[in-house]
């Protein structure tokens, strides 16, 4: 009896002894947040032109990666501001993919008909789901040119109160990558 007691003990006393920091809770936050630092994973997709395309096209490339699907009202709300990042620092040598789960042929259809400039490479969902760098759709992602991920959040959004902030420093994340001035 004396030894199940020492052995419920250690089971659950002990582990609340060792803990010196206090708990973070899992939320979208800290999900990004962790992301920070950390290779991007290894991935094989299809273009919209149904060409092969692997994280090893981006090597040495500041990129955004959206993650996004037609169905997506957010992702959809949010294609104009990734227009204008696009449209502002493409020039710079900034790489914009769109990973998506709908098919190439679909993807480019809603391409053409919405305007939206990213490239778009579709994945399945159980490949954006092994990648474990999205934590919902949208999400953005900003990859320096070492392949590490520098900074992640949901939307973005740059007159929505709720995403102005995080999407504010996501840019100024990205000039800074690019090596442009701040604001």
């Amino acid at each position: 009896m004396k030894i199940y007691l020492v052995v419920l003990l250690s089971v659950f006393y002990l582990p609340l002894l060792a803990q010196d920091a206090p708990v973070k809770w899992a939320t979208q936050e800290t999900f990004f947040e962790d992301l920070a630092g950390k290779e991007i994973p290894a991935f094989k997709g299809l273009t919209i032109n149904k060409k092969a395309f692997s994280n090893a096209d981006l090597k040495n490339q500041v990129t955004v990666i959206n993650f996004w699907f037609e169905k997506c009202p957010p992702c959809i709300a949010e294609m104009p501001e990734l227009n204008r990042l696009v449209t502002k620092y493409g020039k710079n040598g900034v790489r914009f993919i769109g990973i998506t789960h709908d098919a190439p042929a679909s993807a480019k259809s809603f391409q053409k008909r919405n305007g939206y400039q990213y490239e778009i490479v579709s994945l399945s969902k159980d490949e954006i789901r092994r990648l474990n760098i999205n934590h919902g759709f949208p999400s953005n992602v900003l990859v320096g040119k070492d392949g590490k991920i520098i900074y992640a959040i949901a939307n973005i959004s740059f007159t929505d109160p709720q995403f102005k902030a995080k999407s504010i420093l996501f840019e100024e994340k990205l000039k800074v990558e690019v090596g442009m001035n701040s604001f």
